[in-house]
């Protein structure tokens, strides 16, 4: 591929991760923040902290999966041309999502958000349906045996090592 293509493939996952984890993880929770009325004086800025390193590093090593791997980004209107299972995709199906939810949880905990805490249950939900009645469907359309044979061996939401099992 040529240095431009490359350029270029790197601004469409810029774009694609500021749009969307920058919406989700970035801008929405300090708004809700400032209008949480049940927000603690006191959070758990170390846990917060730790577990919003591990989110960060979960989402970073799954965009450059996708950009290094799949040629695409994470964003639905530019998905990855190839299947990405390799890194944390090894272990669990969407660790992207994962990560997305650890940052807003971190940074519930970390500033006693009741209400953040609540956006992260409820972003969690909103991602199990869209894997489920979206992009598990699409995936198994544009990769057909090879999707399948991935699912069997590598859990949706749960990290484990990779076995022959049923969807879950």
């Amino acid at each position: 591929m040529s240095s431009h293509a490359e350029r270029i493939l790197w601004l469409r996952a810029l774009i694609a991760f500021m749009v969307l984890p920058g919406l989700c993880a970035g801008l929405l929770p300090p708004v809700l923040l400032a209008l949480d009325p049940w927000r603690l004086t006191e959070g758990l800025p170390l846990a917060g902290s730790l577990l919003l390193a591990a989110g960060l590093v979960v989402l970073l090593w799954c965009v450059r999966d996708f950009l290094a791997i799949g040629r695409g980004t994470l964003a639905p209107w530019d998905p990855p041309r190839r299947l990405v299972v390799v890194g944390l995709y090894r272990y669990m199906r969407n660790p992207m999502y994962v990560g997305v939810v650890l940052i807003v949880a971190a940074l519930a905990l970390k500033d006693g958000s009741p209400l953040l805490g609540g956006y992260a249950a409820l972003l969690a939900i909103v991602f199990h349906v869209r894997v489920v009645v979206y992009e598990e469907p699409a995936l198994a359309r544009q990769f057909a045996g090879d999707y399948a044979a991935y699912c069997r061996k590598v859990r949706r939401w749960l990290p484990g090592r990779p076995t022959d099992r049923a969807s879950t």
